[in-house]
């Protein structure tokens, strides 16, 4: 139980279950999970020792503090603000109408999800969005990478698949699904400018916070405009996980992988996804490596990824996120990899 935060209880998620999967399914059982930063995640158990997932978008399932800044890309990084604010790619990505809008992407592309059981913002049955999915019986890639590298070769190979569809699926336009779909468009003159300008109030704020920053505050900033200047138009934008660590991909019964926390599926430069990917994968990364990516955005998008994998996880502790040493860890780790950049 996390300290400080009231856990949803079995009777409040009673009437949800419910509803999501019929009477005929009592529920027995709750237990929060770990990890989410953005939403409350919780496993449903019934009395027929079937089970399923609940998401719940609601401010007190959201560790983000409020701030002026409206950037966040993965689960070290971002901020409790802007959450409506889907004209910045970099919004908080949190959200049923996201993770509704991104689903029904991802299951056109024939790309795997958890499928959804219920999904709920009459507030009939909660006081908050909410919906209910499938719990994928198994462990997530990082896990089975751990644990069995050869053995998660056929998923990473499921997994590349599925990027290469991902990104073949391309738009003229770059931004989070939910705001395509509904005709929006981002603000910001480029994919490449939008992420300069978060870069830099990550490295502002990063700044304010750490002395080995302010001390480099200068060269990091010349470094990155140097290197975004560097970077050629373009006006076509692939899909993107947005945050595609292997933590964030489940392995079902039959080895497939199924992609979770996709609320930040966007249209932007396959670069980006990419930078993540190589970091969050390591050697491995290998498999889900691709020949033709623009190196110069590559090296821009490093150092501002490093830098928001600073910012992010300093501002997170300024609330009361309970893995404060892996925090810590993260901010530590992408602080000398910035400062080797340059």
């Amino acid at each position: 139980m996390d300290v400080g935060r009231a856990v949803v209880t079995h009777d409040q998620l009673a009437g949800v279950a419910a509803a999501a999967l019929g009477a005929e399914h009592r529920l027995v059982g709750v237990s929060r999970l770990r990890g989410g930063s953005k939403k409350g995640v919780y496993r449903l158990i019934f009395d027929d020792d079937s089970t399923a997932i609940a998401y719940i978008w609601a401010d007190a399932e959201d560790y983000w503090p409020a701030t002026h800044s409206d950037s966040d890309s993965d689960d070290s990084d971002g901020d409790g603000d802007g959450a409506d604010d889907h004209g910045d790619p970099f919004s908080h990505a949190s959200g049923l109408e996201l993770f509704l809008a991104a689903h029904r992407r991802l299951d056109s592309l024939g790309i795997r999800a958890p499928r959804i059981h219920l999904a709920d913002r009459s507030r009939r049955h909660y006081p908050a969005d909410i919906a209910v999915v499938e719990d994928v019986p198994g462990e997530n890639l990082e896990a089975l990478l751990d644990r069995d590298p050869r053995g998660a070769e056929p998923a990473l190979a499921q997994l590349a698949g599925a990027l290469q569809a991902m990104q073949r699926h391309t738009n003229p336009g770059f931004g989070k699904v939910a705001l395509i779909d509904g005709g929006g468009s981002s603000r910001g003159q480029s994919c490449e400018r939008v992420v300069l300008d978060r870069a830099l109030r990550d490295l502002a704020e990063a700044a304010s916070r750490d002395p080995r920053v302010a001390a480099a505050r200068e060269r990091l900033a010349d470094t990155l405009l140097r290197l975004a200047a560097a970077v050629r138009p373009r006006a076509q934008y692939a899909l993107i996980h947005g945050e595609l660590g292997p933590d964030h991909v489940l392995v079902d019964r039959f080895g497939q992988p199924v992609l979770i926390d996709i609320e930040g599926l966007m249209f932007f430069d396959v670069e980006w996804e990419h930078v993540f990917l190589r970091l969050r994968f390591g050697q491995h990364y290998r498999w889900l490596s691709r020949d033709d990516l623009d190196q110069q955005r590559m090296a821009c998008y490093e150092l501002a990824m490093r830098l928001s994998l600073v910012a992010g996880p300093l501002r997170l502790l300024d609330g009361d996120f309970p893995d404060r040493d892996a925090m810590i860890g993260i901010a530590e780790h992408n602080l000398k990899q910035a400062l080797a950049l340059i």
